[in-house]
């Protein structure tokens, strides 16, 4: 996985930063950390700091000391195919001048969207309803690769990249996170739901909401979403159909792959 944790793409400095988030739909409670870095498992550091503390988010090297605390398992994260990958990008952009004060020469002109030594898998997200209605949600990420240091896209973003609701559903995002910031798209399908839509129309209202952006990045990005009678929908906002992901049911042997619906803004 190139996306996710230990083998992730690094940001601009050659540097695996991690970010997750989880939450309690039936209690509402949440967890969330960002931009942490020599841990193996950020979604468990989300989890505890939604069970051990009273906030809900924690960045940085905030993160990392909690994450020490509750003796989180440490990590080197990046591996040689990224560090590689980092490496003959650095070779290819950065001039013989600008090496000589890396990283004080500046880092805004380097940074670009969506550039990629190939094309990425997307941010790991789990919605899911138990026997007993219950849902919950989950996200991990190591974001874009070649980011700036510190970019938080959607992924640790409660109402961005995920939000659920054991009364209604839940729905996470995967792809250009920024969208699904601009647009509170995680929230937005719930509350679709909450105010009667059907799953369908709610996922379908929520890429409308995308259509009012204007400037800014606008790529792909993924919306999967349930609602509490065990009807699913995932829609590739600007993909390519070659979109997919995993569903699976109480009884079921393993899980079923599907397509996710191409939708075009």
């Amino acid at each position: 996985m190139r996306t996710v944790g230990r083998g992730g793409w690094a940001n601009i400095l050659g540097e695996v930063e991690l970010d997750a988030a989880m939450m309690d739909g039936t209690s509402l409670r949440t967890g969330a950390v960002g931009s942490v870095q020599g841990f193996l498992h950020p979604v468990s550091i989300a989890r505890a700091v939604m069970e051990r503390l009273p906030h809900v988010f924690l960045v940085g090297t905030g993160a990392e000391r909690f994450a020490r605390e509750i003796g989180a398992e440490t990590a080197e994260n990046l591996l040689p195919h990224a560090r590689e990958a980092w490496q003959a990008w650095f070779d290819a952009e950065i001039s013989p001048a600008e090496r000589a004060h890396w990283p004080s020469s500046g880092l805004i002109a380097h940074v670009r969207a969506q550039v990629q030594p190939e094309r990425p898998a997307g941010t790991t997200v789990f919605i899911a309803r138990d026997r007993s209605g219950a849902i919950a949600s989950g996200t991990s990420t190591s974001g874009w690769q070649w980011k700036y240091p510190g970019r938080l896209g959607d992924t640790p973003i409660i109402g961005a990249g995920s939000y659920a609701d054991t009364r209604y559903g839940a729905c996470a995002c995967t792809g250009v996170g920024e969208m699904a910031i601009r647009c509170g798209t995680a929230r937005a399908v719930v509350l679709y739901l909450k105010k009667g839509a059907t799953l369908h129309d709610a996922v379908s209202e929520a890429v409308e909401d995308m259509r009012a952006m204007r400037g800014g990045l606008i790529g792909r990005i993924t919306i999967h979403a349930i609602d509490t009678r065990d009807n699913h929908r995932t829609v590739a906002v600007n993909g390519d159909g070659r979109n997919e992901y995993y569903l699976w049911r109480t009884g079921e042997p393993h899980a079923t792959r599907h397509r996710c619906e191409p939708i075009a803004l």
